[in-house]
């Protein structure tokens, strides 16, 4: 037999089990009543098996091989590859009614990615998507990822796009079991985050391995999965298990005010908030308190609120000179302050943005652009 992809279907026809007994007798020159008879079994037993409607057992195979003297484990092979190549016939119909289902889930931007293999065989995408969900079926996914508590699951985004964003969240899981974390704690977490508030002022390439690093240590595996198109995703929260929780940004603004806020955000819902929700950082016209409150502590965390209301009360709190003065005095980079300026409408969004470092997506890792 032929492998004839990946995941092992098979495009050749896989002869019975029957057909192969049938085709033994007459070569001996058996009849099936006499076979019948040798065997002391039914002469419907043996026409039922002969026809494929009946499959061979061991206590058959064991006859077979005393009376013609061919191998039980041969028919056993033969039976249990016929039963197989059923089975994935069965199979193979199952994943062509599902297709539609990979619209979805945007299938084909998945495999560009390599999130799971590129075939163009469509049942062997929906296997392979499947496979990537874990689940058996579009129905025990569509159960399983409804049953997750969603932070903003009313909201119209998160309706239209659930496959999507059903997708990115699934990417992040799988990153984040490659990520060897310690038990959290969150005296521990706090601690890191004074260390990763550090790294803002760092080289772009430099840092995403260090807040990884800071973070596992404290208990929290920190991914970065670029978004899918039109899902307007930020950044989420989830815990994996009670001891292990995930941050995972999409780096959706690319740029660095952006990629921190939304990182202090997620790391405010884990210290604020349950572990039983996922939380979406995503584009909402009606916010809730969780995100309000993570929106404080992102905030608070980055810049003292005495130290901002003093700096925002200067006259030089709207020039570049007095930005990166209080920036490097705060110990933050220069691009986020101009990115709350703006988010507080105290300076105009086209102002001062070569203050803010671009980032973009590579092969490997975040790096400047």
């Amino acid at each position: 037999m032929t492998d004839t992809s990946q995941n092992g279907y098979h495009s050749d026809y896989v002869t019975p089990a029957g057909e192969t007994l049938l085709e033994t007798l007459e070569t001996i020159g058996m009849s099936q009543t006499e076979l019948a008879k040798r065997m002391d079994r039914p002469f419907k037993t043996i026409n039922e098996i002969i026809r494929n409607k009946t499959a061979i057992t061991a206590e058959t195979a064991w006859q077979l091989e005393q009376v013609l003297g061919i191998p039980a484990s041969f028919w056993l092979k033969r039976e249990q590859r016929y039963r197989e190549f059923l089975a994935r016939l069965a199979e193979k119909q199952r994943l062509n009614n599902w297709i539609e289902w990979l619209k979805e889930i945007q299938i084909q931007l998945m495999m560009r990615r390599g999130w799971i293999h590129a075939s163009i065989d469509k049942s062997q995408q929906v296997l392979d998507a499947l496979k990537f969900f874990a689940v058996a079926s579009p129905d025990a996914w569509q159960a399983l990822w409804e049953s997750k508590e969603v932070a903003y699951r009313k909201s119209a985004a998160l309706k239209s796009n659930f496959g999507a964003i059903a997708a990115w969240l699934r990417q992040g899981e799988l990153e984040a079991r490659e990520i060897e974390c310690a038990p959290y704690k969150t005296d521990a977490f706090r601690d890191a985050l004074i260390s990763v508030r550090a790294l803002t002022v760092e080289p772009v390439e430099n840092f995403q391995k260090e807040l990884v690093n800071l973070c596992a240590h404290a208990g929290v595996a920190v991914v970065f999965v670029q978004e899918l198109p039109n899902t307007g995703i930020s950044g989420s929260t989830q815990w994996l298990t009670p001891i292990k929780a995930l941050v995972q940004l999409s780096l959706r603004y690319k740029t660095d005010d952006q990629l921190w806020f939304t990182f202090f955000h997620e790391a405010g819902h884990i210290l604020l908030h349950g572990k039983r929700q996922v939380f979406l950082e995503i584009d909402q016209k009606n916010r809730e308190k969780e995100e309000d409150e993570a929106d404080t502590f992102a905030s608070d965390t980055l810049i003292h609120p005495t130290e901002w209301q003093q700096f925002i009360a200067q006259r030089s709190c709207r020039t570049k000179a007095g930005i990166e003065e209080f920036a490097k005095k705060v110990g933050i980079a220069p691009g986020i302050v101009v990115g709350r300026l703006q988010h507080e409408k105290l300076l105009p969004y086209h102002h001062c943005n070569d203050l803010k470092r671009r980032l973009k997506w590579t092969a490997e890792e975040v790096a400047s652009e």
